[in-house]
């Protein structure tokens, strides 16, 4: 008889939750061979992808974080077998949700970091790299408060992990899960900064990293880099507007628009939580950063089909995000009939006539207009620029009266909008 069998009844496991199967399988671990303790946990993180995050959250308290470090010290638990169930929590937390602290506060998060302090201690022919590779992963990804010891220690280790070019499928999923657990790295240096420079330059050469290990290695740039003078790498020379375009597009191509309400409040689909990773990242660069170019044009474009494809089923990315065309519109760059050829002035205008329109997107749409009215104010002193304003004023107008929008027409008033078409 295996030493993992019970003399409990048994019960129908495909009639319970998933965090019940899971915790009764976490109950047997400390009785298991190392050969069915793995398969056990392998199990395990098949049931962790089912949960939602409210699932997810009653199960990874601190209490079962300290059972594990108990575990651990008793010889119960093979510190592989653990990784192998840590890493995992660790990479469903970074895609189910950030703010869960139940980790930094546990006897397992201390061992971890004594254990990533002394093999880093240790000299270069004794260190165990794979080992110190899977600490940082589970450290970071599982954590929420870091030290400058740490990072330091943690950051060059999985950089150079994520800096392995082979192509194959196991490869791409290490360089995906160090780049996820840099993606929350945050120091305010420029350390590093020609290493995931490479990486993102070689992936947009090769397409070697998968879209989430992409989109990590954009957000550890960003994060990394946020008060760094790193304007004109991030927009002229990484191209984060093109980049960001075209995974929007894709993106928006492959998630399931139609999913019905009960499976909206259950688990996220990955390209769902990748969407809206790239909506926080191309939000955060909006608010933080100054410098714009051309290609910022396509991006709007594809924001705009974002929030038409979310109108109906995911009404919740429009109302989080249409913000960023209203910042759109203040920028110089971004020219005004770029706005109107790329669907920017319809999609706010359809917004408006919509009867139940919620207070912020009418706060953004009534931003979007006035930003608009702001720019096309005053006359031009070249001629043929003044006849362009002209124009692109009379359109937006005659458009807007078309679609019946006196509503805001008379917003626009209201927010001394001069919208005289001379």
């Amino acid at each position: 008889m295996s030493a993992c069998t019970s003399d409990k009844p048994q019960i129908g496991l495909q009639d319970i939750s998933p965090t019940t199967k899971f915790l009764k399988l976490f109950d047997e671990l400390e009785n298991c061979r190392e050969d069915e303790q793995m398969q056990k946990i392998l199990e395990m993180n098949g049931l962790i992808d089912e949960m939602d995050e409210e699932e997810f959250i009653s199960v990874f308290t601190k209490e079962l974080y300290d059972n594990i470090d108990e575990m651990i010290e008793e010889k119960k638990l093979l510190m592989v077998n653990a990784i192998l169930l840590l890493k995992h929590v660790g990479y469903c937390k970074m895609l189910k949700m950030n703010a869960l602290y139940s980790f930094g506060d546990s006897l397992l998060s201390k061992r971890m970091r004594e254990m990533i302090i002394d093999e880093n201690e240790k000299k270069k022919d004794e260190k165990d790299e794979r080992l110190m590779i899977d600490l940082c992963e589970c450290y970071l990804t599982l954590g929420y408060d870091f030290s400058y010891e740490l990072h330091s220690i943690c950051i060059p280790c999985l950089l150079n992990a994520a800096s392995n070019k082979e192509e194959n499928e196991e490869t791409q999923n290490e360089t995906e899960m160090a780049l996820l657990a840099l993606s929350k790295a945050f120091i305010e240096q420029e350390l590093n900064l020609n290493e995931i420079k490479e990486i993102i330059q070689h992936h947009q050469v090769h397409r070697n990293l998968t879209q989430l290990a992409y989109q990590s290695a954009w957000l550890f740039l960003m994060n990394r880099f946020l008060y760094e003078n790193v304007e004109e790498v991030i927009t002229n020379e990484l191209h984060l507007a093109r980049e960001a375009a075209r995974e929007l597009e894709e993106l928006t191509r492959c998630v399931n628009w139609k999913k019905k309400d009960e499976e909206k409040r259950g688990k996220k689909e990955k390209e769902e939580i990748l969407l809206k990773r790239w909506l926080d990242l191309i939000d955060n660069y909006i608010f933080s950063y100054k410098l714009w170019n051309e290609e910022f044009v396509q991006l709007i474009s594809s924001l705009v089909k974002v929030f038409k494809a979310s109108r109906d089923n995911y009404k919740e990315i429009e109302f989080n995000y249409l913000h960023l065309l209203y910042i759109s519109a203040e920028k110089k760059t971004v020219k005004i009939e770029d706005l109107l050829k790329e669907g920017a002035i319809d999609l706010c205008s359809e917004e408006m006539k919509q009867s139940t329109l919620n207070n912020g997107v009418a706060f953004d749409c009534l931003n979007f207009f006035l930003n608009v009215s702001r720019r096309l104010k005053g006359k031009k002193d070249d001629d043929k620029e003044e006849a362009k304003r002209k124009a692109i004023k009379r359109k937006i107008f005659e458009k807007m009266e078309e679609e019946g929008c006196e509503d805001i027409m008379t917003a626009f008033m209201k927010f001394c909008l001069v919208w005289q078409i001379s």
